[in-house]
């Protein structure tokens, strides 16, 4: 796997990504929409209907939401979720469907807004008891990312002084305590899902652990 990859590769790997979790949320059904998902306080549906919204607000739009919300990004964020969320979850889900081939953006590099897709895909599944995983090509230059600056995720200051491997690919970075496991649940660990420490092993765990729980 080469260690870059162009903007366009990136994002065909999100919007690969997205269609699979497209097709992953076909047949749920009402309770399993309103389950809380690991992205704070939203549920499936709302965490779906935000991913729509990263995918649909440019930076002028970002920019002009953001001054209105006084800088307040909670309210930011939940004014865009409810603008994006459907009358029911069947219409979140064809919304959802409609920016699966969006490059739309606002700030930052490919990497974040790659990530952006494959987090909240796994904050949605990983609830569901969806087994269905993003590949190991698309998590790789996430975890890179997150590894090497605190920007969407503090990750590089949840691995300081850790040292971090993947099983199943070339990820690895760091130095001190070992945290090993797979490239996607390293990502997510990273992304301060502290579910994910539950798949990794290693000396370092406990301390990512405890990171997690106060990102």
């Amino acid at each position: 796997m080469s260690d870059t990859l162009t903007r366009r590769e990136l994002w065909a790997l999100a919007h690969a990504e997205r269609a699979a979790l497209a097709d992953d949320l076909a047949d749920l059904d009402a309770a399993q929409w309103v389950r809380p998902s690991l992205c704070g306080r939203w549920s499936v549906e709302e965490t779906l209907a935000h991913m729509t919204a990263a995918a649909s607000v440019g930076r002028a739009r970002w920019v002009a939401s953001v001054l209105g919300a006084r800088f307040d990004f909670d309210l930011h964020n939940d004014r865009r979720l409810a603008e994006h969320r459907g009358a029911d979850p069947g219409e979140t889900l064809d919304r959802f469907r409609r920016i699966i081939g969006s490059t739309t953006s606002t700030f930052g590099p490919t990497e974040a807004w790659l990530g952006e897709v494959v987090v909240h895909a796994q904050d949605i599944r990983r609830p569901l008891g969806l087994t269905r995983t993003p590949s190991v090509e698309a998590v790789t230059p996430v975890a890179r990312f997150f590894a090497g600056r605190d920007f969407t995720v503090a990750g590089r200051s949840a691995i300081e002084g850790l040292r971090v491997e993947a099983t199943d690919g070339p990820f690895a970075a760091g130095a001190g305590p070992l945290v090993s496991g797979t490239t996607v649940a390293l990502m997510m660990a990273m992304a301060g899902r502290a579910a994910y420490c539950d798949d990794l092993a290693g000396p370092g765990v406990q301390t990512l652990r405890e990171r997690c729980a106060t990102a």
